[in-house]
Order: structure tokens, then C-alpha cells, then sequence
């Protein structure tokens, strides 16, 4: 446990101590040892501004394709999960099958067919290009549809119809609050997959007024390694920081929703 705390705080620490470094205190000081010159709010302020604040931009990007992407991919992932956990048609089983073929197939697999598609089309280098691909989400359904075959006892579901309750009625009043930790789970796991997502705005967004803070971070980094410009590692450490803060903080605010979804089964009553 400490190595794989050391293993997850040092790059952690690393990035926090050297976001208070000027451009030359990174190659003049100790890496995990703050500068002569605290240069924090400098830097702050210069990614913020760089190029007419570019990362702003990224930033509003970014949230976009979360709430879109990954609200969207949560939201069809628990209709689906749960109909296929608590309904029984023709077909059922070639369904599972289908879905459990798709969690093993890895994305890059599937970027370049997605990106003709998505070509011929005339999609890509627009938002879409990113937000429709990320609306699906096979682990969040398989999540969704093993925790929810549990979780949501049929009994109870039978008792409610004879009550005289619709399918929506049901599902919106009962089902939807027994799912809640396995949903807060699916939505974890879909806004830090597409938080995070680098390689398909990479290939599908070619103007820069549409990329997300990682495809743009990358191209800070690049332009701060090319022959001829100015070194600006010190604005892609700062933005790199600013990046993680909304992980860490959605994260900490759903954890205690996550660590339930996760142990649910676990006790026999």
C-alpha cells in the first residue's frame, strides 16, 4: 500500500510543487522542492490569459462533452441495464453476448472506422464528432444491468403494476432510487473516461477552438518542444493542475456513492 501511494502522490506532488516554478526555476531547482521564486499566481494568471484565453475555451469544451457525453452515456446506460436485468424477449441472451464482445474491444480499435463514419457524414471537426461516440458506454451498461438484476428486487416491482403503476411510473419512483449508487458509479466512471478522453478529439477535431483541455495541453506541449518557440512548460504544468482539480473534487463528492454501489450484494439480510 505505500509503494502504490508513493506510486499515485509523487507525479501528484510533482505537479503541484513545479506549478509555482517560473520557466527557468524547472530546470534550475530540484523537481520535488519548490523554487527561489514562488510564481504561482503568475502562472495562474498566464494560462488563463495565453492566447486571448485559449484554455478557458478548452475548459468550456471539456464540460461540454462531460455533460453531454458521459451525462448522456450514464442516462442510456441505466434505461438499457435495467431493461435487459428486469425484462425477459426473444433475443435476450445474443444481447449479453453482444455487450460483453464490446467491453473487450479497446476504442483505439475503433477510432479510425469511427472517424470515416463519422466523415462521410460530415461530422467531424465539429462537437458531435466527440459527444456522439461517448454517449456509449458497454461497461457502464453491463455495470448497470448486473448491479440493477440485484438491487431491485422483482417482487417489489410486481407489487407496484398491481398498484396500478406504469412501467415509467415504476422505474422513475422505485427503481431509479435503488439504482442510485450504481448509477453515481456508471457516471464516475463515464465523466473521467471522457475527462479524460485524448485519442478520439485528436483525430476527430483539427480547429483548435473545439479541443478539449487534453488534446490542447498537448499541443502546448508540443509548441513548447519545437525548434524555434517559446518554452511554455511552466503554462502546461499550471494547466495540467487546473485539469485534474474537477476530477479530484467530483470524485471526493461521489465517493461515498460509489463505495456503497460497489459493496451492494455484499450482505445477506
Amino acid at each position: 500500500m505505500i509503494v502504490y501511494a508513493m506510486y499515485t502522490l509523487v507525479p501528484l506532488i510533482w505537479l503541484l510543487v513545479n506549478s509555482t516554478k517560473t520557466q527557468g526555476g524547472l530546470f534550475s531547482s530540484f523537481g520535488l522542492w519548490f523554487g527561489d521564486d514562488f510564481a504561482f499566481w503568475d502562472n495562474l494568471v498566464q494560462t488563463l490569459t495565453y492566447k486571448d484565453g485559449i484554455f478557458l475555451r478548452w475548459l468550456g469544451n471539456t464540460l461540454l462533452y462531460v455533460v453531454l457525453g458521459a451525462g448522456g452515456a450514464t442516462l442510456l446506460a441505466t434505461l438499457a441495464g435495467y431493461g435487459l436485468a428486469k425484462y425477459r424477449f426473444p433475443g435476450r441472451p445474443a444481447v449479453f453476448a453482444i455487450v460483453l464482445g464490446a467491453v473487450a474491444v479497446p476504442g483505439t480499435a475503433l477510432a479510425v472506422p469511427t472517424f470515416l463514419l463519422f466523415s462521410q457524414l460530415g461530422l467531424t471537426n465539429t462537437p458531435w464528432s466527440v459527444i456522439i461516440p461517448s454517449l456509449i458506454s458497454p461497461f457502464g451498461l453491463y455495470l448497470v444491468w448486473v448491479y440493477a438484476a440485484d438491487s431491485v428486487p422483482t417482487e417489489l416491482l410486481e407489487a407496484a403494476r398491481m398498484d396500478g403503476a406504469g412501467e415509467f411510473r415504476t422505474f422513475f419512483t422505485i427503481s431509479i432510487r435503488l439504482l442510485t449508487p450504481g448509477i453515481v458509479t456508471v457516471l464516475l466512471f463515464t465523466v473521467v473516461a471522457t475527462w479524460n478522453n485524448y485519442f478520439l478529439p485528436l483525430i476527430m477535431l483539427s480547429d483548435p477552438q473545439w479541443y478539449p483541455l487534453t488534446v490542447g495541453l498537448n499541443q502546448w506541449a508540443a509548441q513548447a518542444q519545437g525548434a524555434g518557440s517559446q518554452p511554455i512548460y511552466n503554462l502546461v504544468i499550471m494547466g495540467s493542475l487546473l485539469t485534474i482539480i474537477p476530477i479530484v473534487i467530483a470524485f471526493l463528492l461521489l465517493q461515498r456513492f460509489w463505495q456503497s454501489g460497489l459493496s451492494a450484494g455484499s450482505v445477506k439480510q
